[in-house]
């Protein structure tokens, strides 16, 4: 897009925060809930009219899209000198089955911001600016999470990644095939400038603490594994408790196990067990058969790397204790925490004091494809509060206020990029 250079003062230099208000409540229809949520599960038919609908914004912008083979969508803003590498933001426009309007999509539409303030104000960069929505982030409906930005980065394999599998067989490539997003364009291995994650918090903290925004300096490390205790179904009425080789018991010792090595390894640790299927699932019938899920998070790999052997030596002694066989036990998902680029931090954190909003550092307790774009480049994140610290939830709420802060530091630290 030719945009005629202004001299335009830094100071007067804001987005349009009810144009960005407005876009995300429009947005937030596609796959409406009835608790004011959203349910755009990745690579459904309403994920592609999520996709749709900011394909026709970007486009309005005057931006040139392109799709990746991962499904990953970069709408392109031009430089001056477009030979250059650019500076990128973006999130996800994925959602969990009972979402929020906020996470993910704000990142996006945040990004989409920026570039229409850029036009309002007449300004051209240096460099060429981009949005991307990542597919797949949430990981709610193809295991891993941020599978498609680990792609990018050259963490998994881009056989790996459209192999991934829903709970009913499709694969994530079929899946693009046939909302018609499975780009030709490769996937990663060009540079970027810069790259920024604008997100909302998902934590308590800065409504607790009054802040407007966080200066997201690291985030934590994460493992995921999956589970399967088998023991053996049989009658819950004749058969006696010493005989029992209950899976389900197993599992529900390994929960409390979880939960104590996240006290164990406090402040930082996170622990969590998410999800447990039971077979035959009878309420007479012994479990003889548990599938579950172990989520361990620290911000210092050496204490994940404690809470990963706990897990272990704690799952083979409770396994044996219940005369139980371990089937499977499969760590499907790694990164280590990430320590986000200074100079990309030094500039979230001058737009910040900038506008005079109040603000603080802070780690990020969950993963963000931000995480994994880290590795290829230049990166950080500004999160903004959400109400009551509540995210994955049809409830998730932020202020209007909140949201146009974060696109306003948005703006000034991508723009300090993109002149470069």
């Amino acid at each position: 897009m030719n945009v005629a250079y202004k001299t335009t003062p830094l100071d007067a230099l804001a987005v349009n925060g009810q144009r960005l208000w407005d876009s995300l409540m429009e947005m937030a229809k596609i796959g409406a809930t009835p608790k004011g949520g959203v349910c755009r599960l990745a690579l459904t038919d309403l994920d592609r009219e999520g996709r749709d609908l900011f394909v026709r914004w970007a486009k309005e912008a005057g931006c040139t899209i392109s799709v990746d083979q991962m499904g990953n969508v970069f709408a392109r803003r031009a430089g001056q000198d477009d030979t250059l590498p650019p500076v990128i933001t973006g999130s996800h426009a994925d959602s969990q089955p009972t979402g929020g309007r906020f996470d993910g999509i704000y990142g996006v539409l945040g990004g989409l911001e920026v570039i229409r303030s850029l036009n309002d104000h007449g300004i051209a960069t240096r460099r060429a600016i981009e949005v991307v929505i990542w597919t797949n982030e949430e990981g709610s409906r193809f295991a891993p999470a941020m599978v498609s930005s680990g792609v990018f980065a050259g963490v998994f394999s881009l056989e790996y990644g459209l192999s991934r599998t829903d709970v009913d067989g499709r694969t994530l490539g079929q899946e693009l095939e046939r909302i018609g997003y499975a780009g030709d364009v490769p996937c990663g291995g060009r540079p970027i400038h810069a790259a920024y994650e604008l997100h909302i918090e998902q934590g308590p903290i800065l409504e607790t603490e009054g802040r407007t925004i966080g200066v997201v300096t690291h985030a934590q490390g994460q493992r995921w594994y999956e589970v399967v205790f088998t023991g053996q179904e049989s009658h819950a009425g004749p058969t006696p408790m010493p005989r029992r080789r209950d899976a389900l018991l197993g599992a529900a010792r390994v929960v409390d196990l979880v939960n104590r090595i996240g006290h164990r390894h406090a402040p930082y640790a996170c622990a969590t067990v998410g999800m447990l299927q039971v077979h035959p699932n009878s309420r007479n019938v012994i479990p003889g058969r548990v599938f579950f899920t172990v989520d361990l998070r620290h911000p210092d790999d050496a204490v994940l790397a404690r809470m990963d052997q706990e897990l272990r030596e704690g799952i083979a002694t409770i396994a044996a204790d219940a005369k139980l066989e371990t089937t499977r036990f499969e760590q499907i998902f790694y990164y280590a925490p990430v320590t986000f680029d200074t100079s990309c931090v030094a500039a979230v954190r001058a737009a910040t004091e900038r506008f005079g909003y109040s603000h603080r550092d802070m780690v990020s307790g969950a993963g963000h494809d931000a995480c994994y774009l880290a590795q290829v480049a230049p990166t950080s994140m500004i999160f903004v509060p959400c109400v009551g610290g509540i995210s994955h939830n049809e409830i998730e709420d932020a202020t209007p206020e909140w949201i146009t802060a974060g696109a306003n530091v948005l703006l000034h630290a991508m723009l300090e990029r993109a002149q470069s």
